[in-house]
Formats: structure tokens, sequence, C-alpha cells
């Protein structure tokens, strides 16, 4: 079963999110996040294997968020989702590591599939394999 997380700072974003992946048996939202830190705590404590992860948040960048996370755990499918449906993000986000880049406004009705789509791990995606040490993600 696919373990979600959903990172975006629009409560009604979250759950419009969290409504439409409860349509699939295969899924369940470990949490939700509204902020950078609280993003944080919530990868640190929950684990998920997938983020839906907004570009833009209130206390920092989706994209710096991005990053640290595929820096610390390499194998946890991150979605981007963002209202700037622009090719210049999608490319940059792709280069940066995400797993997948979809529009809220033109591409929302895809994010069902995205998660699903992705093979899911045997063990969760925050587990450090044998010999890596990821640390504190702060």
């Amino acid at each position: 079963m696919r373990q979600v997380l959903i990172i975006d700072d629009n409560p009604q974003i979250r759950e419009r999110i969290a409504a439409r992946l409860a349509e699939s048996p295969l899924i369940r939202i470990a949490g939700q996040a509204g902020s950078g830190s609280e993003a944080i705590d919530a990868v640190q404590k929950l684990k998920p294997d997938t983020v839906t992860l907004d570009i833009r948040l209130p206390d920092q960048s989706g994209l710096d968020l991005l990053k640290r996370f595929k820096a610390h755990y390499p194998q946890m499918r991150i979605i981007m989702l963002t209202n700037l449906d622009d090719h210049r993000y999608r490319q940059h986000c792709l280069r940066l590591g995400a797993d997948d880049f979809l529009s809220k406004v033109t591409e929302f009705d895809r994010i069902l599939g995205a998660v699903i789509d992705h093979p899911v791990l045997g063990a969760s995606a925050c587990t450090p394999t044998k010999g890596e040490h990821h640390g504190n993600l702060q």
C-alpha cells in the first residue's frame, strides 16, 4: 500500500488531493503538511513512500524541499504540484529529481495515476538502506 504525505499550504487543496487519492484502496494518506517545516517533521515522523509537494509554501520553497528530500531519501517518490503551468518549472523540477510534475489547474485528474503507477517499494522509501545514514533533515 502506498503511504502518501500531502504537502500544500492551502487546506482546501490538501483535502481535494486527499479525497481524490482516497478513491483507491492502494493508497493510505499518511498525513498532511501546510508548510515546509511541517513537511520536514512529517517526513521524519511518518516515513511516507510518496509525497505530493507544492512548489510554493509559506516558509520555504518546495524546490528546496525537493532537493532535501531526494538527498536524504532518494527512493521517496515526489510528485510536484503547482499552479505554475510552465514547462521551465516542469523541466527544472524533473532535473532536481522530481518523479512527476502536475499542474493543479490542467492535470489534477492525473494525480491518482501518478501516485499508483509507480512501483511500491518493499520497505518505506524513508527507511535508509543498509550502510546509509541520512541523519536529520533539518
